[in-house]
C-alpha cells in the first residue's frame, strides 16, 4: 500500500526545493518545485512499491529544471530602449508598397501560392501539400495570380516570366 502523497511532499519537499534552487537559482526554483510535485502527483499511482521515491522526485525536478532552461531560451529578451527606425528585415519587397498592396488584394489561394512560391521558394508539389489540393491547382492559382498582378501593376508587364527552379 502506498503512503499518502501529502506525506511524500512533507518528507521530500525540502530536498526537491534544494535541488531546484541549485539548478535554477531562487527565482525559478519555486515554480519548478510546484511543477515537480504536480507531475509526481499524476504519476504517483503507477509508482511501483519499494521504489526510491526521493531519487524519483529528484529526477523529475531535474527534468523540470531543464524545461525551465529551454523555455528561457525561447522567451523574448527585453531591450532597454526601442530601435530608432523599424527594421525592414523580413519584409518582402520593401520599397514597393503598391505591388504588395496588389498582392494583398488577390484571392486567398493565389496570394498564398505566390508567397510560398516566390518568397518561400517552394515547388508546386510542396505548395499543394501545404494548401491541400493538386500540384496542377497550385500551378494554376500561381499563374492566375501573376496574370492579375501583371494587369494591375505596370512594372510587371515587362518582367521576365520565368519562375524559380521547378522540377517537374
Amino acid at each position: 500500500m502506498q503512503v499518502p502523497f501529502e506525506s511524500i511532499v512533507e518528507q521530500h519537499g525540502v530536498t526537491v526545493l534544494r535541488v531546484c534552487r541549485a539548478l535554477l537559482g531562487t527565482h525559478d526554483a519555486d515554480d519548478a518545485w510546484s511543477e515537480t510535485f504536480l507531475a509526481a502527483l499524476r504519476a504517483y499511482p503507477q509508482l511501483p512499491d519499494g521504489a526510491n521515491v526521493e531519487a524519483w522526485l529528484v529526477t523529475i525536478a531535474r527534468r523540470k529544471a531543464i524545461d525551465v532552461h529551454r523555455g528561457a531560451a525561447r522567451r523574448a529578451v527585453s531591450l532597454p530602449q526601442l530601435p530608432e527606425a523599424p527594421s525592414a528585415l523580413g519584409v518582402p519587397g520593401e520599397g514597393d508598397d503598391e505591388l504588395w498592396q496588389l498582392v494583398a488584394q488577390l484571392p486567398d489561394k493565389q496570394r498564398r501560392t505566390i508567397a510560398f512560391r516566390y518568397l518561400g521558394g517552394l515547388s508546386y508539389a510542396q505548395i499543394a501539400a501545404v494548401l491541400g489540393g493538386s500540384e496542377d491547382a497550385a500551378r494554376r492559382a500561381n499563374a492566375d495570380g501573376l496574370k492579375a498582378l501583371r494587369r494591375k501593376h505596370p512594372a510587371m508587364e515587362s518582367t521576365d516570366q520565368t519562375t524559380p527552379e521547378d522540377p517537374r
